[in-house]
């Protein structure tokens, strides 16, 4: 099973650890080497440091952006931009960089996250029209939330196309290949519909955790892995109200999932003093919600695959990407005894689909309810009480569900390791005797029609 991952969860020996800290990547591959080769190793510890090397291939892809690079990008979009205005950015956590060989290296996206998390800076854009894409969603998302609170529900019908090609300088013609595209499940809000795809694909039954389309050929340039579907969410409107809670409540779905959702000195601590002495279940998980909106803030991140302990990693470091925002909102509820899952697929929005992640939480007698702390952390630097106080209880349905739980085997099992370990959105790939990763296909995701159905 490719997906039994507990050993991410082990410790790196501390001399490797201060190597790859200090962005001495070389010399940790070697000692890394060193450890793998000794008779003296571990097998378990093995696992952890043939781990690493990966970790180690893809810190200087994901950090490849000069200091110099980055202050003339900033200086660019914004007038008056200084270095001492970067340094601070960067020391508040809103730049996310790595030592790399004696370098200070930032994430190739850094700029683009300035844009997305520090409102107050957009009087200063030169071009202000970068920011008429968020004002646009912002706009249709209070719309919707207002029909919503107004039928008690929202219900649309969608069709997407995926598209998974083989980049250049992975195409290896002549040898056999495996393709796996996400597709809609069934599962609350979403209800999936006609699928085709090209070439003939196996696909995994609807109730499949984390649903694909299944593809196996020889790879011949130019072949293109496609998958046309059609699925409904139909979101409802809820406002749970902390008095109506039962007092039994279930105890599903609140156990840890190694090796991200573990329940660390550190996560207990926090639960702890999030929780305080509220007992109310609705209540709780609100104070987690608020912990992971008004706290935190959105950041662009790495694969997941090099952080070994996300919720960690979001819940002290309080910089994270959508998925960090629901691993921590779930590990705190389960480790409060509140049932909690994992949600993921596509925001698809008329005209564009992208990659999120959220989360859901049971409390009776309301059941499943909703939680997207990401959206719910733009809202609140937005200003948008109202958006805000939504995403806790709810979702808007733009969405495309193609995971109800986290870490899961496909169908049939992938071989190798996957090149997102935990999530299922943009599709994974692998030829016999090599898997693929993020940097060596490509997909594109189309929405080719957004109706409403009642």
């Amino acid at each position: 099973m490719v997906t039994n991952l507990d050993y991410i969860a082990y410790p790196l020996p501390e001399d490797i650890e201060r190597l790859v800290l200090g962005g001495d990547l070389a010399r940790a591959r070697r000692v890394i080497d060193a450890r793998i080769a000794s008779a003296k190793t571990p097998d378990c510890l093995r696992e952890r440091l043939e781990f690493e090397k990966k970790i180690l291939d893809e810190i200087p892809r994901t950090y490849a952006l000069s200091e110099e690079d980055l202050l003339q990008g900033l200086q660019a979009r914004y007038e008056g931009f200084t270095r001492e205005e970067m340094e601070r950015l960067r020391d508040e956590g809103t730049l996310d960089w790595v030592y790399i060989e004696g370098r200070v290296l930032y994430k190739n996206n850094a700029l683009d996250n300035v844009l997305k998390t520090r409102p107050e800076l957009n009087p200063r854009l030169k071009d202000p029209a970068l920011l008429a894409d968020s004002d646009k969603n912002a706009k249709m998302l209070d719309e919707m939330i207002a029909r919503m609170k107004r039928d008690g529900h929202a219900h649309l019908r969608f069709r997407v196309r995926a598209e998974l090609t083989i980049d250049e300088h992975a195409q290896r013609p002549g040898k056999r290949i495996r393709v796996h595209l996400p597709l809609p499940l069934k599962d609350g809000q979403c209800t999936p519909g006609e699928i085709v795809t090209a070439p003939a694909a196996h696909i995994a039954a609807e109730d499949h955790p984390q649903r694909t389309a299944y593809f196996e050929a020889v790879y011949a340039p130019g072949m293109v892995f496609s998958a046309e579907y059609a699925y409904d969410i139909d979101a409802p409107y809820v406002d749970p109200d902390p008095e109506a809670v039962s007092p039994e409540q279930p105890h599903f779905d609140t156990g840890e999932v190694l090796p991200q959702i573990r329940f660390t000195p550190y996560i207990r601590a926090l639960c702890r003093e999030l929780q305080g002495g509220e007992t109310n279940p609705l209540r709780i998980a609100r104070r987690f919600y608020d912990y992971c909106t008004v706290n935190c803030c959105y950041r662009f991140v790495p694969p997941y695959f090099t952080k070994t302990n996300i919720p960690e990693y979001f819940g002290a470091g309080q910089r994270g990407d959508c998925g960090m925002h629901a691993l921590l909102f779930i590990t705190l509820c389960r480790c409060a005894g509140i049932p909690a899952q994992w949600q993921a697929g596509l925001y698809t929005r008329p005209g564009e689909a992208g990659c999120h992640d959220w989360a859901r939480f049971y409390v009776a007698p309301y059941g499943w309810l909703y939680c997207d702390a990401s959206f719910g952390g733009s809202a609140w630097r937005a200003g948008s009480r109202e958006r805000w106080n939504f995403y806790f209880g709810n979702l808007e349905p733009f969405r495309m569900v193609a995971n109800r739980d986290l870490q899961q085997d496909f169908d049939p099992p992938k071989k190798f390791l996957r090149a997102d370990p935990y999530d299922s959105q943009l599709g994974e790939a692998e030829y016999e005797d090599e898997g693929l990763t993020l940097h060596d296909f490509t997909t594109q995701l189309t929405v080719l029609s957004c109706e409403v159905v009642d």
